[in-house]
């Protein structure tokens, strides 16, 4: 009996995130007063829109190298490559490709300097890739404020301030705006429920080859390999795995990821906010993968979906159930970014408890059962 009372409470611990998140939106769906297809039609669009950004963190998390909080130099390459393609005025799925193009090699290089980097900073990767990601986007935006226009020629004059160089803050994506999205268009009506839902069937199986991708990828080589550092590094290492090789090719691959998501994410928004969209992007990621019950050392793809669905579930419902309960719809604004925040102190800190009491567990197997009993009493 106690050893079941034990597994269960391992159980809640190891859960306790995306349980309490469950039991908000059980409280915020009737308050919001939304109805079942307008939530499920939002959901899905959601999914569509931030699943491949949050897919891109899995695999340095598979090498050891913690949450990318670099994946943002991605989105920026991303980013570079939209405003390339609207000034060249190339719409549709030849533009969001060709923006993706011009991407990868920026994504490509900003990978290596940060892969470089976290490998002279090993064990405190996350706060370094997130301090390298302010340093990378005040060259961003020295870039796209100073040069684009004046060293890059930019000829559509909707794209540039009035000044004459410089990208302006917010940029339609007309031209791309929903493109893959809509490529397959279907929709279904609710069997008990009135309301007609538009499924992205091109989004979703762009996602679901990349999820079959990190399964494939997983049992490769190379894979392994980054199982195997991320499991322990020092044994790897003694293994003859190029450890450092290594934990920069996983940063590349999830930095090119970061840059075709942030793409995908952004022709779904239909607009670009030139100097904050791979911010948000990044923070409200990493958010979804913790809440969806991931780790710093440990995530799986059910973790992405899981994640996407209770975070943005609780982004719809929050501002209306805010509104209905205190009559304030900012108040669930603040509530939804104090949540995203604060998720992920919770995550950090729930990883150093457990990381201490393995340690601490691993100390007192080695020492033996007659140890473990002096300490008990």
């Amino acid at each position: 009996m106690n050893g079941s009372i034990r597994n269960v409470l391992k159980l809640i611990v190891n859960n306790a995130v995306p349980i309490v998140f469950i039991a908000i939106s059980a409280v915020a769906i009737p308050l919001s007063g939304f109805s079942a297809s307008y939530l499920i039609q939002e959901l899905l669009i959601r999914i569509g829109r931030n699943s491949f950004l949050i897919l891109s963190l899995l695999i340095p998390i598979m090498a050891g190298m913690g949450l990318n909080f670099g994946m943002v130099l991605g989105a920026m390459a991303g980013q570079i490559g939209l405003i390339l393609v609207l000034d060249w005025a190339i719409v549709g799925i030849p533009g969001v490709a060709l923006s993706m193009m011009i991407g990868t090699p920026i994504a490509v290089l900003l990978g290596l300097l940060c892969g470089h980097v976290l490998n002279r900073a090993k064990g405190q990767e996350m706060v370094t890739s997130y301090i390298l990601g302010f340093f990378i986007n005040g060259l961003y935006q020295l870039f796209v404020l100073y040069f684009m226009g004046w060293v890059i020629p930019i000829g559509n004059p909707t794209l540039v301030l009035s000044r004459g160089y410089g990208i302006r803050n917010a940029v339609s994506l007309l031209g791309i705006r929903g493109v893959l999205d809509n490529l397959i268009p279907f929709s279904f009506q609710l069997p008990f429920f009135s309301g007609t839902v538009r499924v992205p069937v091109a989004t979703l199986l762009l996602i679901a080859a990349f999820c079959l991708f990190i399964v494939w990828f997983r049992r490769t080589k190379l894979g392994q390999d980054m199982r195997a550092i991320g499991q322990d590094m020092a044994v790897a290492d003694s293994a003859g795995i190029a450890v450092n090789r290594t934990r920069i090719i996983a940063i590349v691959i999830s930095t090119v990821l970061a840059c075709y998501g942030q793409i995908i994410f952004l022709q779904n928004m239909g607009t670009l906010n030139t100097y904050n969209s791979h911010d948000q992007a990044g923070m409200f990621s990493i958010a979804a993968l913790l809440i969806g019950g991931a780790s710093v050392s440990r995530a799986s793809i059910a973790n992405v979906f899981v994640g996407v669905v209770l975070f943005h579930l609780m982004f719809i419902v929050a501002p209306m159930a805010g509104k209905n309960l205190m009559g304030q719809a900012q108040i669930g604004e603040y509530f939804r970014v104090f949540v995203s925040y604060g998720i992920i102190a919770i995550a950090l800190v729930l990883h150093a408890w457990k990381r201490n009491r393995d340690r601490a567990e691993a100390r007192r197997a080695l020492r033996g059962p007659a140890a473990a009993g002096k300490e008990g009493a």
